[in-house]
This record gives structure tokens, C-alpha cells and sequence, in this order.
């Protein structure tokens, strides 16, 4: 069984081992990949797979797919010192929620003019080591909605 992961945004794919926190750069929660927005003023995060919304956060969501494989987006790096301004979220805890579906809206230039970083990890959460590989090369740009990850 293979579990496409796909982009939550546009932006370019930067690798898990560059961003700017180390839960995700050494991989603490698993293996990866970030999409950086860039400047847009806002954009709408979506599922990037189809399941259940386990967790949801102004900041982070996690979405479990029907055999377990749980996916983390994370929006935007230190951005739960914000306490959920600048963030609106479209979805509910425990909802299900197909892949696109929008999850949360937030603003990257605002947190980047805040001096955090916009990148935004998304994990294949426990994943074992070599079950995940990139579709996307790092440093090239990728479509939201577009697939970025397989999960075997």
C-alpha cells in the first residue's frame, strides 16, 4: 500500500534537515519534506490526504489516513506564539476530510515580518526510515494539491 502525500500549498520544497527547528530538521517526528510560500500575503493549507482530522490547530494540523498513516502540516516555524492570530481555521477536530479540502488559512508574509520562518514541514509521522521519498526534488516548486510525497 502506497499513501501519496500531497503539497498543502504552493511554494519551493526545501528539505527537512534546513528548517529552522530541530524536532523537524533531525527528523524527531519523521521523515519529510517543507514547502516554503515565499511572501504571499495569505493562503488556504489543505489536507494533503484523506482521512480523519486528528489534531487541528491554528498553527498545525494532523490528518490519519484510513489504514493509520498519520500526516503532520505544520505552518510556519514558532508560529504557536502566536496564539491563532493571522490564522483561520476551516476545519473541525474529528472531522473527515478528503484530500484538498481546505484546513487552515494563515498569512506567511505577516510571520515572516515577525521574524519566524514560513516553512512549512509536512511529516509522515513515525514513519520508518526509507518507507518515504520525495516526488518533488528540493528547491524546485511545487503546485498546492500536487503530489510531494509516497508513503510505503
Amino acid at each position: 500500500m502506497t499513501t501519496t502525500v500531497h503539497a498543502p500549498l504552493a511554494g519551493i520544497v526545501r528539505p527537512l534537515t534546513d528548517v529552522p527547528d530541530p524536532v523537524f530538521a533531525e527528523a524527531m517526528v519523521g521523515p519529510g519534506l517543507a514547502v516554503d510560500p515565499g511572501g504571499v500575503e495569505e493562503v488556504t493549507a489543505t489536507a494533503p490526504v484523506s482521512g480523519l482530522l486528528t489534531t487541528v490547530h491554528p498553527h498545525a494540523f494532523v490528518v490519519v489516513t484510513e489504514d493509520g498513516r498519520g500526516v503532520l502540516v505544520h505552518l510556519g516555524i514558532d508560529t504557536v506564539q502566536l496564539h491563532g492570530a493571522g490564522f483561520t481555521v476551516h476545519a473541525a477536530l474529528q472531522q473527515r476530510i478528503r484530500q484538498g479540502d481546505p484546513v487552515v488559512s494563515w498569512r506567511p508574509a505577516e510571520v515572516t515580518a515577525g521574524g519566524r520562518s514560513p516553512w512549512c514541514p509536512v511529516v509522515a509521522l513515525d514513519a520508518a526510515p526509507g518507507a518515504v521519498t520525495a516526488v518533488v526534488t528540493p528547491g524546485e516548486e511545487v503546485a498546492g494539491g500536487a503530489a510531494l510525497l509516497h508513503w510505503v
